[in-house]
């Protein structure tokens, strides 16, 4: 879910594509990106892919399909896991749990009636991450020959210091969270524009590109001040404050600096004073501030494709068409000698 501040970063993102990226290592928020494809990725009711034997496949199609076309334009791309939560989390993953389990319910009933509009809906907001799951989705990174990297916490932060230490450009991520970890560059909609519903009408989704130097200088603010502004709006490790919004928190911290001003001013919204523990503050800016990262990590190194490990991984094993899979490879076996691309054994060996 993240920290809802998109109306203030409208101000300074741009649209850019994929060849604003060319030749670019991306530290992709993995378990973001799964999710995406778990909620999106579905058959007309809204039942998920599934291959012979039951198994949920959407996410593998999502990762197989986009990395390609990260290859073909040159991208080079790192999946970054999430590790152990924070304690702090905990309360809004058990939230996120029951939204999951009332949507559900909704989706069941929307297929008995037919309604397949509002059984998908409802079926976006159901998606889960198994073990299984997620190890099958590194198997497949690894086959085709990407680095992963596994949080010792949570991904973006890890994202955000693989920028800082200049071993990735930027982070992608849907979630602006990144940018209170401290992470100079975000990218969202990760993907080919491509289009959604939204009520009755379609939205063109371009990918997003935002600068967080840029935001702090047009916002005239200090990232810490980002932060305590998270706090007041809700992030995943604390609520916010009922009736404060994007708009109001930067005001509130414009005016005050920071919250234990608002707090020590007795600032009220409606008629209760804005209060937040002295030790959830601190405890919520040091999550941010000094994040839980694996500093020394291996080396990143983008190997050799093993066509063979992904066609045994899709066909075999979850029942891909055979076709489809062979003409995917077959565009990546193609870059090699086009043209108009970077030669992807050359991308390989030096990287």
């Amino acid at each position: 879910m993240g920290v809802k501040i998109n109306e203030l970063v409208k101000q300074v993102s741009r649209t850019i594509t994929f060849e604003n990226l060319l030749g670019k290592s991306i530290a992709i928020d993995a378990f973001n990106t799964i999710y995406q494809f778990l909620a999106i990725i579905r058959q007309r009711d809204g039942t998920p892919l599934k291959d012979y034997n039951g198994n949920v496949t959407s996410h593998l199609s999502g990762l197989f399909y986009r990395t390609i076309n990260f290859f073909e334009h040159s991208i080079k791309p790192i999946y970054v896991f999430d590790g152990t939560p924070s304690e702090l989390k905990l309360e809004t993953i058990k939230e996120r749990k029951k939204i999951k389990e009332e949507a559900k319910e909704k989706m069941i009933k929307a297929q008995e009636a037919e309604d397949f509009r509002e059984a998908r809906k409802f079926a976006q907001q159901t998606s889960k991450l198994s073990t299984d799951m997620i190890e099958e989705s590194k198997k497949l990174i690894e086959y085709m020959g990407i680095p992963v990297i596994e949080a010792s916490s949570e991904g973006e932060a890890q994202s955000a210091y693989l920028v800082e230490k200049g071993d990735a450009w930027a982070c992608a991520s849907q979630d602006y969270d990144t940018l209170l970890f401290g992470g100079e560059r975000l990218v969202r909609n990760f993907a080919v524009s491509r289009s959604k519903k939204v009520k009755d009408t379609t939205v063109t989704l371009d990918i997003e590109y935002v600068s967080l130097p840029k935001l702090l200088e047009n916002l005239e603010i200090s990232r810490e001040q980002l932060i305590e502004m998270g706090l007041l709006i809700g992030t995943d490790f604390f609520d916010g404050i009922p009736g404060i919004g994007q708009h109001k928190a930067l005001d509130l911290i414009k005016k005050y600096g920071t919250i234990q001003n608002i707090i020590d001013n007795e600032i009220k919204i409606g008629k209760q004073e804005i209060q937040i523990a002295p030790e959830i503050i601190a405890r919520v800016k040091e999550i941010f501030i000094k994040p839980d990262v694996i500093k020394d990590y291996p080396k990143l190194t983008w190997k050799k494709i093993n066509f063979e490990k992904i066609e045994e991984l899709l066909v075999e094993q979850h029942n891909f068409s055979k076709q489809r899979v062979e003409n995917a490879l077959t565009r990546l076996r193609k870059l090699d000698s086009s043209k108009t691309q970077i030669s992807l054994d050359s991308f390989l060996k030096k990287n």
